[in-house]
């Protein structure tokens, strides 16, 4: 079924990808944040503690914008895109965005629901046939507290939408601690100890699909949230309902109608100079910085974690996602397919080893939706929200939140992959929302 996908396909795509013009199209006009209830000393405030971060040697910079009402109210830029080589950071700095591209293949999957392409109930299978068998990895303890693996059958079908919503039982090796499952990952190529974290590009799709269908599930289909591979095996699933590579179903439907001309699966040679770059040492661990080589090829498109974007491009995308779907005349999802992947598809399922909110911030109150994670409630949380506000971020440091009933939509772009990164996730997330100054009408409807 990949037969279609050649190599001289890939370097076609690749190709058309690099001859994209670099300029970015302002989507939203701009706003005093007084105009929309918001303060602008408050704003300021988070200017200074970001550029205080940058002084102590903590983070090399930082691009953040905000949307409130349908306004960019706040742009700005603080520190490096590169601080060994002096280099300040710009409004159309590249981003390595990690799991931020989880977002963008999930809203692609539902524009393949909406097409009639598949439906979220149909089992993975139907596109990808190695999934029809698989094997579930079984702990027992004896007495004496030794840990033994077997294989029972899974109980039913890997679905599209355990997919969309991490309960595939699909892990990653990086944060399994199931021994089984994290040799069969390797053993297909997906991790190696000692290499890049969440470099899922180094595999063709057909070697990715082979070694994921092998590999043993952490949990039953459907019963358990784990953060893992579901949304690169998503990927999968979009080019085989499509008959397009990922990266030019993404581009046809979701990048160039919403003018997001520097968001892709690798940066061409031209827009190398605006790469953002990490500290080399992180300055919490000691340990060097290891980020996923961007200016090569992938070998396929990493649904997962292997796009790169800008501040400015990713606005466009989550303030489409705010206005109900469309931008700028530009209708990518209808306003029930963005309430119905912005809401809880968790319900009483389990969340193991971490729930959604305690893995991406340490905090309580947030559960699942489709692509995105999801607050339930005002309170049970460490960190400012309204129900129905819906998230995610990158395991370098990107961040993102979509409020509704605040109308309000915040892009923060750093390069922090280490162990700090849910910090500033709460801090960024604390002082923006502090200078929010008035409720939004959408608060009482």
């Amino acid at each position: 079924m990949f037969e279609t996908f050649k190599v001289r396909n890939y370097i076609l795509a690749a190709a058309i990808a690099a001859a994209v013009p670099s300029v970015h199209a302002q989507a939203l006009p701009l706003a005093n944040p007084e105009s929309v209830g918001m303060s602008s000393a408050r704003l300021n405030l988070f200017k200074q503690a970001m550029q205080a971060e940058v002084d102590k040697g903590n983070i090399p910079g930082m691009v953040i914008m905000v949307n409130r009402k349908g306004k960019l109210v706040y742009s700005e830029v603080i520190g490096y895109q590169d601080k060994d080589a002096g280099i300040p950071l710009k409004k159309d700095s590249i981003f390595r965005i990690y799991s931020m591209t989880k977002p963008l293949v999930s809203v692609a999957a539902m524009i393949l629901a909406e097409d009639g392409k598949l439906t979220l109930s149909d089992p993975i299978a139907k596109f990808l046939p190695e999934f029809a068998d698989m094997k579930v990895s079984v702990a027992t303890k004896d007495a004496a507290g030794n840990i033994t693996y077997s294989l029972v059958p899974a109980e039913r079908p890997i679905t599209v939408i355990d997919l969309l919503r991490h309960t595939s039982g699909v892990g990653y090796a990086e944060i399994t601690k199931n021994p089984v499952i994290k040799q069969a990952y390797a053993n297909a190529g997906m991790w190696r100890d000692g290499g890049t974290d969440y470099d899922q590009r180094r595999v063709t799709p057909q070697e990715q699909v082979t070694g994921l269908a092998r590999a043993p599930l952490s949990t039953q289909p459907g019963t358990n949230w784990e953060y893992g591979m579901s949304v690169d095996l998503l990927g999968r699933v979009v080019e085989a309902a499509s008959g397009k590579r990922l990266g030019q179903f993404v581009s046809e439907r979701i990048l160039q109608p919403l003018q997001m001309k520097d968001t892709g699966f690798q940066v061409p040679g031209e827009k190398l100079a605006r790469l953002a770059q990490a500290l080399p040492i992180d300055p919490t661990t000691r340990q060097p910085n290891r980020l996923l080589d961007v200016s090569i090829a992938p070998a396929n498109d990493s649904g997962g974690a292997g796009a790169v974007s800008t501040a400015g491009d990713y606005m466009n995308f989550v303030s489409m996602m705010l206005n109900g779907g469309s931008l700028n005349n530009q209708r990518i999802l209808s306003p029930m397919t963005v309430r119905l992947m912005s809401s809880n598809q968790l319900g009483a399922r389990s969340a193991t080893p971490l729930s959604p909110g305690q893995l991406l911030m340490g905090v309580d109150g947030y559960t699942f939706g489709l692509g995105f994670m999801v607050r339930q409630e005002d309170g049970n949380s460490a960190v400012q929200g309204s129900p129905g506000e819906y998230s995610w971020a990158g395991a370098a440091g990107t961040f993102f939140w979509i409020d509704p009933k605040q109308e309000l939509a915040v892009v923060a772009m750093s390069q922090v992959p280490g162990p700090i990164r849910p910090h500033y996730r709460r801090l960024i997330k604390e002082m923006i929302s502090s200078a929010v100054t008035s409720t939004s009408v959408m608060e009482h409807r």
